[in-house]
């Protein structure tokens, strides 16, 4: 299922009292075959309750006639503007670029540039807190690209803050809780990664999970050379005071929770340090840069409605049933807001030319005095060069059905490397665009 519906349902009054936006809180249900691939099976679309007689919930199902292909139709349109939406203000502004922030400011103001953990961080924390800034200017702003273009305008950023209170918690912000919280998985330790996938040709996780496993070899490795006991995490007064920050300042709002971890062991370093390290890197990467490939065809996945979809005795069925093609697109965004649209989220996709990935670094050989750790690093490098090949075989197995066949794009979300521009591919070490 992908549900929508909780994180909806609360603004949909005040969206769709906004001129030329309309929208539902929406549940989407698949089929696993046996194949192991999804079929849908019923959209649910949800308004909030007009009146004790008012019917609030509509079910529409795959077609068997005209009409109902083009009710259909309207309806995967409403269910990709809703994840439109979801996917740019909840998993990738909050859960990347903004919960990131308070991590990266509290390391320059608390750690010192020769600390090893500052070293270790310093390329994932490359160009973010500048992007996150001109985000502010252009995109998350009052009459934004976000607002003008995704279906919930000027309460966009309420919905963002409103899963930040309600739904983030760093403790689930790891790739296994995350997939185990989501039900795609569940904790399994006769697996190679002590998880079992519930969707077996689930690429993101399939790759994702090679990715996470290499970034916590490598922060293992390197942070027990440093802190062989966990006395001295304990004891370390700037790594204290950076998490301590990270936590009581910049995620001011959330800092009574009973669920942060404890900094109090070498392993509780680790976690932390792997968890920011994915967000920053293979996170974001499989969320933001297949944004235009993806998306850029805005019919195919329109991020905002303008139009419910008719009922038999709304006035509007006549039209609908007299020009329907003219029906669909007028419930598209227009030709302004679809070019605005493919404009930024192009520049958004592309990889700049000094970009840096995952198991790169500036000065490899010198970025520590610690030729131990140099050492340690090659290795995270060649681990890196390995799981890329292992995602070009996965693309050419034409029993991975999500991933290879007829008109199916081979996923390269994850696949470590790239060049620059608009390739649907590469993880940079960090939040860069």
């Amino acid at each position: 299922m992908i549900d929508y519906h909780d994180i909806y349902l609360p603004f949909l009054d005040r969206i769709n009292a906004l001129d030329g936006r309309k929208a539902y809180a929406t549940r989407t249900i698949f089929f696993l075959t046996p194949l192991g691939t999804l079929k849908p099976v019923a959209i649910e679309l949800s308004l909030p309750p007009a009146g004790p007689n008012s019917r609030s919930k509509r079910v529409v199902t795959p077609p068997v006639d005209a009409t109902g292909s083009w009710i259909w139709q309207l309806a995967k349109a409403h269910v990709c503007s809703n994840d439109a939406s979801v996917h740019q203000l909840v998993h990738h502004w909050l859960r990347t670029h903004a919960s990131l922030e308070p991590f990266i400011l509290a390391a320059h103001r608390q750690l010192s540039a020769m600390h090893p953990i500052f070293k270790l961080l310093d390329p994932h924390m490359r160009y973010t807190l500048e992007i996150n800034a001109l985000a502010r200017q252009n995109l998350i702003n009052g009459d934004g690209v976000i607002e003008s273009c995704f279906t919930p305008g000027q309460y966009s950023m309420e919905i963002s803050a409103a899963a930040y209170k309600n739904f983030w918690r760093f403790d689930k912000e790891s790739l296994h809780a995350d997939l185990i919280r989501r039900g795609m998985a569940v904790p399994d330790p006769t697996q190679p990664h002590g998880l079992k996938l519930l969707l077996e040709d689930y690429p993101y996780a399939q790759d994702g999970l090679l990715i996470w496993s290499a970034i916590e070899n490598w922060v293992r490795t390197y942070v027990e050379h440093y802190y062989p006991d966990s006395s001295i995490v304990c004891n370390d007064k700037e790594l204290q005071a950076w998490y301590s920050e990270s936590v009581n300042v910049g995620h001011f709002d959330l800092r009574d929770a009973d669920w942060w971890p404890k900094l109090a062991t070498s392993d509780d370093l680790i976690w932390i340090l792997t968890v920011l390290i994915w967000l920053a890197s293979a996170q974001h990467a499989a969320l933001n840069f297949g944004q235009y490939p993806y998306g850029g065809y805005v019919p195919n996945r329109p991020t905002l409605m303008r139009r419910l979809i008719p009922e038999e005795n709304d006035p509007e069925y006549a039209n609908f049933l007299a020009d329907p093609q003219k029906y669909f697109l007028l419930a598209l965004p227009n030709v302004l807001q679809g070019t605005k649209l493919m404009a930024v989220i192009d520049t958004l996709s592309t990889h700049s030319p000094d970009e840096e990935y995952i198991g790169e670094r500036q000065q490899p050989s010198i970025w520590t005095g610690d030729a131990e750790m140099i050492e340690a690093f090659y290795d995270f490098s060649a681990e890196i060069q390995q799981i890329e090949q292992e995602i070009n075989r996965r693309n050419a197995d034409p029993s991975l059905k999500h991933r290879c066949g007829a008109g199916v794009l081979p996923y390269e979300l994850l696949a470590p490397s790239s060049g620059p521009g608009v390739t649907c591919r590469g993880v940079p070490n960090s939040v860069t665009i």
